[in-house]
């Protein structure tokens, strides 16, 4: 069993996270957008998904098994409500929200909310201070600004997936929603810094995060590599292209081990560990440079060796030679694992309390990531299960609908 969040002691209390008393309206869609909440809402920020009636976030129909993990996961510490945003009623609800707001997430393609007339300016005539950010695949602006901006079309554009896989094998697309995950954590950063600045300032400003730009500042100096060699990065499977050896070696068993020897001294280490210390004075790898040209040969060594050995040997000589390297784990090999559990990297947290249709578990907690990054004076924590639908209609539009025609504007869950 993995710990339980218990968010009044172990994690502390609402009031000493970082982000308590800022109000966040969540009109987002999908991945980047409840990423980008999710570490908000994590530490303290008060998160209202605004989703469509009847309808909700689509992250709510990515189920696994009939669980819809996604969403009970990056829905974690947020509140939910409907508004028709095509209704004036919709709107007017979501104007006033915003006058007690510090900032706006949406994700609708660009022009959307110009055409919505909820745009940053009209947000902004009711809070100065208001700060949107716009996700978007390829930005507000540029050529691209009308397209389609799928995670995927943004991995395959970006550089990635020409660099990811096998020389002689097709490109490769990174298995979960990787463009989406660091744009939303790069828009959070981005937040928190545009929050700040308005507390300071009484200002606002709107945030264009585009997918592409953050997802592309990640891969490195793919840029300057290209403008030094005059080639773009090949595919070269687990191998590295500026340290060797550096790969995953099958073992007796089947399994498989990671190494990485990317400093001089490390390698060197390796080779007395495998029972080879001729190889450090060896023409062909007594330098990097020297092992980047004979890799192959290298890795030839290499995979004898490994290949000859059960992997939990091998990691055991590896540890005990000091050597880095670590086996290839999958998530059946990490959930009860020593480090995962002595770090609390997975916790059980609280699943929602309701019986509605958009939840289907029969359990009392689900087990997920916890609150990343960690802060020893001002914690995160997991403090709310991930809401059904319109859940907080009445606690947050009640105080705003006297005189309003409700089903203008919401429909009753």
């Amino acid at each position: 069993m993995n710990p339980p969040v218990d968010p009044t002691t172990t994690l502390g209390p609402a009031r000493d996270r970082p982000l308590h008393g800022v109000r966040v309206l969540d009109l987002s869609r999908l991945v980047a957008g409840n990423q980008l909440t999710l570490l908000l809402g994590d530490f303290g920020a008060d998160v209202i998904k605004v989703e469509q009636p009847g309808v909700g976030d689509s992250l709510r129909r990515w189920r696994t098994d009939g669980q819809d993990a996604h969403w009970q996961v990056y829905g974690r510490n947020k509140r939910s409500i409907t508004l028709d945003l095509k209704s004036d009623g919709g709107r007017d609800l979501l104007l006033r929200l915003a006058e007690g707001a510090q900032l706006v997430v949406e994700s609708f393609r660009p022009g959307t909310l110009e055409r919505l007339g909820i745009d940053g300016p009209t947000l902004r005539d009711r809070n100065p201070a208001l700060v949107l950010v716009r996700i978007s695949g390829w930005g507000q602006t540029g050529a691209y600004a009308d397209r389609p901006g799928f995670g995927t079309l943004v991995e395959a554009m970006s550089g990635l997936a020409a660099m990811n896989g096998f020389p002689d094998r097709e490109p490769v697309l990174p298995p979960g929603a990787l463009a989406d995950m660091i744009a939303g954590s790069y828009g959070a950063f981005a937040a928190v810094m545009a929050i700040r600045t308005a507390e300071t300032t009484g200002e606002g400003q709107d945030i264009d995060l585009s997918l592409f730009e953050p997802l592309f500042s990640v891969l490195g100096p793919q840029a300057a590599m290209y403008k030094i060699t005059g080639q773009p990065p090949q595919r070269s499977g687990s191998r590295s292209r500026t340290s060797a050896p550096r790969n995953v070696y099958r073992c007796a068993d089947g399994r498989w081990l990671a190494l990485s020897g990317s400093t001089q001294p490390m390698t060197e280490t390796l080779f007395r560990a495998i029972g080879r210390p001729e190889l450090i004075t060896d023409p062909r790898f007594v330098d990097n440079s020297a092992r980047l040209q004979n890799v192959t040969e290298l890795d030839k060594i290499l995979d004898d060796y490994f290949g000859a050995r059960d992997l939990a040997d091998i990691v055991d000589l590896m540890r005990a030679a000091g050597v880095t390297a670590a086996p290839v784990s999958d998530i059946a090999d990490l959930v009860d694992s020593e480090y995962v559990t002595s770090r609390q990297v997975i916790v059980d947290g609280p699943a929602p309390t309701d019986d509605s249709d958009d939840h289907d578990h029969d359990r009392d907690t689900v087990p997920m990531h916890n609150v990343v990054p960690r802060l020893t004076r001002t914690p995160g924590a997991i403090a709310r299960p991930a809401p059904h639908l319109g859940e907080h209609n009445d606690e947050i539009l009640g105080p705003l609908l006297s005189g309003t025609h409700r089903h203008d504007a919401t429909i009753e869950e």
